[in-house]
């Protein structure tokens, strides 16, 4: 992500702290990251508009000085690739080759090893490219490197925030170099819950907010006679100006918000000759918000700076300026990734001088590059909340309804992909069909591709559905499939982003309305198409008017939709396929045999178990591999998933039951004492209890929250094949190749009934759904 380093330069022109501010908080942070200090994680949390990210940047900008930051990633909520956690672990990977030279073979080694590392989860991503190579070096005498996080609450997903949470820790496992990591946030759950779970001795935490007034409020005053002393001196003020009393003011008005303080002086800066004039504003509707909360102090100061502009228009003039900065702000703080003032305004559809205008009276709470090709971001988050909550932003002129806009966003990017000019049939002009992306110059991608249209062929699908909207027979998303799905699908290909075609259709038809069937059938075709030739698409873009519609079932509503786009060259030497086969997707990955599968209660997923002692889960939608679960030593035999979808368990060859967590995929516990290979496990009904079946000729229960054997169930005498319970959890009913199944209670580990004369062994058992009946896989 290239704008994840502290030093990007998208981010050339945000401060640091200035001398002589947040002293003991920056020696305290500096004392923890220099000294011999076990607690590998530091994290800063507080509310928004404390002055994290600043901090966050002068404790990278230190040590990137001394050559011992690591690496930086600063998050950004709708930011693109700085807003998820997709290019977290790589952007990560590819700073620590440059920052720390010894790791750089080793990271490259992984990556020549795991050539399809960037699809992989993000726990194995880590594992491959960050702990693994700095496992191998010998540095423990040298100075703790350092890595930065800063706003990981603007990471879009909450599951990934909990898994990065859980990575970062695992620093304090290296032995070979010493890792400091330096993470800042709101106190939100996730991040919350994540440092929860882990020991006080392994995480620092310090709640900014929490620190005292008095020396928030010296810092704030220092931050305001800085900044207002060099506007004094750009408007030929005195060299005191405003004074010490206004300046006690603005402190107060502040409420121990640096971005209160910091969009003041913006404010009154822009001011030009003005500028008193622009301070007398904010001490004025500061002071109507005496004994207010801090948001209140910043919702006064962002309604200021927006009404400004506006007092010089007429009545009729205002109405229209009050559309555009809706409009446009609107756009901005929804969109999933930031564009350039002229790329905004292409896939608004409006003239360029309105957008331009509109921005260059808004600089106190954007960041407006001179360079129109530049992006266009937001000075703070708080921003985005304030406009989207009704209740802070009090004037309905700028407030931003998030569904309607986002509808209106879904709209633009459909009509931008529809344009005569946009998405066609070989937009690159390739020289024939078998071209292979690899092969196509990235500048020739990048002209034929604008920004504003990579931006709509990413991002339409999920605008579409925040404006809850349903999709019908015959509207504007069902006619541009059935018009442009091959364009887009080419286009997706020449972004890279194929494997996302299948989650976006995927998600387009959980948006159909019930009563809308051709739509519907559509989809469904559209879905079993691209998962069909995924592997193609992604490899060669224009296979998708060849091979792609040549090899569709004659019956594929696609193929009879886009027939005519088969290129003449193209010969049908043999008969094709009626209609789909019954195989949805092929999930391969394994490297040896697979001995067992399972889905989760809800469908959505699948684990395999497999005797290359691993488990992957899989997403059933995609058919892509969300975890590898690696940790066995031995052969898998058996997975199950608890009944809330929460956890996986296996049983392998090596004696043991792992436990791991689907959300992240990790291991969250080792279930030890069998004394031969596991071959079957089970949870309860209500996923406190797991029960092992293992050669060992035992039964072993578990329970899930602490990790402690409850019982062995001894009496088989020879191994155990498989165990199930009972629907309400109270039996235990186990299958030996002893010939005979045995009942136990649950609660007690007894041994209440021992079923015999079977003829041959069972290694399989189920209830019938009320616990009346008991199958097994023989017929006696």
């Amino acid at each position: 992500a290239k704008d994840a380093a502290f030093n990007s330069y998208a981010k050339q022109h945000e401060p640091v702290c200035l001398p002589d501010t947040r002293v003991d908080l920056l020696r305290e942070i500096h004392s923890w990251a220099d000294g011999p200090d076990k607690q590998c994680i530091f994290w800063l949390s507080g509310l928004a508009g404390t002055g994290k990210s600043t901090i966050a940047r002068t404790v990278a900008r230190r040590y990137h000085d001394k050559q011992r930051l690591a690496a930086s990633f600063f998050f950004s909520r709708g930011g693109g690739d700085v807003g998820h956690a997709g290019k977290f672990v790589t952007s990560i990977a590819v700073q620590l080759a440059h920052s720390v030279p010894a790791s750089r073979k080793h990271i490259s080694d992984a990556v020549a090893e795991h050539s399809d590392i960037v699809s992989q989860s993000l726990r194995d991503q880590w594992q491959h490219l960050v702990c693994r190579p700095l496992s191998k070096l010998h540095e423990p005498e040298l100075a703790p490197y350092v890595v930065v996080v800063d706003a990981l609450d603007e990471c879009d997903n909450d599951s990934n925030i909990r898994i990065i949470v859980q990575l970062l820790a695992e620093a304090r496992s290296l032995t070979g170099v010493r890792l400091r990591v330096f993470l800042t946030s709101r106190p939100e759950v996730p991040i919350r819950h994540g440092f929860g779970q882990m020991a006080d001795v392994e995480h620092k935490g310090v709640v900014l907010h929490d620190i005292s007034p008095s020396i928030v409020e010296r810092d704030i005053a220092t931050f305001l006679k800085h900044h207002l002393s060099i506007i004094a001196k750009e408007c030929y003020h005195a060299d005191d100006w405003p004074g010490t009393e206004v300046i006690k003011r603005l402190v107060q008005s502040a409420c121990g918000l640096f971005i209160w303080a910091a969009t003041a002086c913006r404010f009154i800066q822009e001011g030009g000759q003005f500028v008193a004039d622009r301070l007398r504003a904010v001490l004025k509707d500061s002071s109507s918000a005496d004994n207010s909360t801090t948001d209140t102090r910043l919702d006064i100061i962002y309604l200021a700076v927006l009404k400004s502009p506006l007092r010089r228009y007429r009545k009729q003039e205002r109405k229209k300026r009050y559309r555009l900065i809706r409009e446009t702000l609107g756009a901005i703080v929804l969109l999933r990734s930031p564009l350039s003032a002229s790329s905004l305004a292409r896939l608004l559809r409006v003239p360029a001088e309105d957008v331009h205008r509109t921005l260059y009276e808004l600089h106190s709470i954007l960041d407006v590059p001179q360079d129109s090709s530049r992006l266009v971001r937001l000075h703070h988050p708080s921003f985005r909340d304030f406009l989207l909550n009704r209740k802070r932003c009090s004037d309905d002129s700028f407030w931003v309804d998030e569904s309607s806009t986002h509808e209106k966003l879904a709209s633009c990017c459909l009509e931008l992909m529809s344009a005569p000019n946009s998405l066609r049939q070989d937009i690159c002009n390739l020289s024939g069909p078998g071209v292979l992306r690899r092969e196509i110059d990235e500048g020739t991608i990048s002209s034929s591709l604008p920004p504003e249209l990579q931006y709509a062929c990413r991002y339409w699908v999920e605008h579409l559905e925040h404006s809850q909207q349903s999709i019908t027979n015959g509207d504007a998303v069902h006619v541009f499939l059935q018009t442009h799905l091959l364009h887009w699908l080419e286009a997706m290909s020449l972004m890279r982003e194929t494997g996302q075609c299948v989650r976006l259709l995927a998600r387009l038809q959980a948006l159909v309305a019930p009563s809308a069937y051709t739509c519907a059938g559509f989809f469904c075709d559209a879905s079993r198409f691209v998962l069909r030739f995924l592997s193609v698409l992604a490899e060669a873009p224009l296979q998708v008017y060849s091979s792609a519609l040549v090899f569709a079932p004659q019956a594929s509503v696609v193929r009879k939709t886009f027939v005519d786009r088969v290129p003449q060259a193209v010969d049908i030497l043999s008969d094709r396929d009626t209609e789909w086969d019954a195989c949805r997707s092929v999930l391969e990955d394994h490297s040896n045999d697979v001995n067992a599968v399972v889905f989760s209660a809800d469908g959505q997923l699948l684990a395999s178990a497999s005797r290359d002692s691993t488990v992957r889960v899989w997403e059933t939608a995609t058919g892509t591999c969300r975890h590898e679960l690696k940790g066995h030593s031995s052969s898998v035999n058996a997975v199950v998933f608890s009944p809330d979808g929460q956890l996986v368990a296996s049983a392998s060859y090596d004696r043991t039951v792992r436990v791991w967590d689907t959300a992240t995929g990790t291991c969250r516990s080792v279930l030890e004492g069998h004394t031969s290979l596991v071959n079957a496990v089970v949870f309860s009904p209500d996923g406190q209890l797991v029960a092992s079946a293992s050669r060992d000729k035992t039964v072993r229960v578990w329970e899930t929250a602490t990790d402690t054997c409850r019982s062995v169930l001894e009496g088989h005498s020879d191994a155990v094949n498989a165990v199930v319970f009972s629907p309400d959890g109270q039996l235990v009913v186990s299958a030996s190749y002893d010939r005979t199944a045995r009942v136990w209670d649950t609660a007690t580990g007894t041994c209440r009934t021992v079923r015999e004369g079977q003829s041959s062994y069972i290694d399989h058992l189920s209830f019938s759904p009320d616990g009346q009946v008991l199958h097994t896989n023989k017929e006696d």
